[in-house]
């Protein structure tokens, strides 16, 4: 059977693809490089053309995810039928940006071997959204439901504030530890921007799983 030529950048989308379902269907840590080029049919020296480790391929699985994320926050941003209020909604309802795919990678990430990686990834996502959700948070103070004087500086440090304490992973707290301080964080985020309190209830919706 001949040998499929695929071009470099379909090639490597294709390993990524590969690598992201089976991490989901076996665990990061149970699934090995060999398995990875078995399900493909490749060459082990055509993954290391491309991705030096296993934790090179998670890097652009997470590159992969994060872009999504943004994409979204930016098409959400850029509506103009929706509110500012409706905008947080939309990005932030459950307290978190993202579909459950965006959930299934940060699990991954919270395994001890990929701690730097987990670090690299909140600060990037930090900085690609804080602009966007700054921008929406213009908007609010131009209809007046926001009163904020430094919207970027303000989103920065929430953000960053609840990127890091809400990590169940990183502090091992439980269900409902989580939810206590998710709804102070709802608190805090209201009072930081100037929102009439409960206006982010949307972020911890009474009966919601966590």
């Amino acid at each position: 059977m001949a040998r499929i030529v695929k071009a470099p950048e379909e090639r490597r989308a294709e390993i990524v693809e590969t690598a992201d379902r089976l991490f989901r269907e076996h665990g990061y840590a149970n699934c090995s490089v060999e398995m990875i080029i078995r399900e493909i049919g490749v060459a082990k020296g055509t993954f290391y053309y491309y991705f030096k480790s296993k934790p090179d391929i998670l890097q652009a699985i997470v590159d992969k995810t994060l872009g999504n994320i943004v994409e979204l926050a930016e098409t959400v941003a850029e509506n103009a039928a929706l509110s500012a209020m409706q905008k947080m909604e939309a990005l932030l309802g459950n307290s978190h940006i993202g579909d459950d795919d965006s959930l299934e990678v940060a699990e991954m990430l919270h395994l001890p071997e990929n701690r730097e990686l987990h670090e690299l990834t909140n600060i990037q996502t930090v900085l690609q959204l804080s602009p966007i959700l700054a921008r929406i948070v213009e908007e609010g103070i131009n209809e007046g439901v926001f009163d904020v004087e430094k919207p970027l500086e303000t989103i920065q440090f929430l953000f960053t504030g609840a990127q890091f304490l809400t990590d169940g992973g990183l502090f091992g707290f439980s269900e409902a530890e989580l939810r206590s301080r998710r709804m102070v964080m709802q608190t805090i985020i209201e009072k930081a921007l100037g929102a009439k309190p409960g206006s982010f209830g949307f972020m911890n919706p009474i009966g919601a799983v966590e």
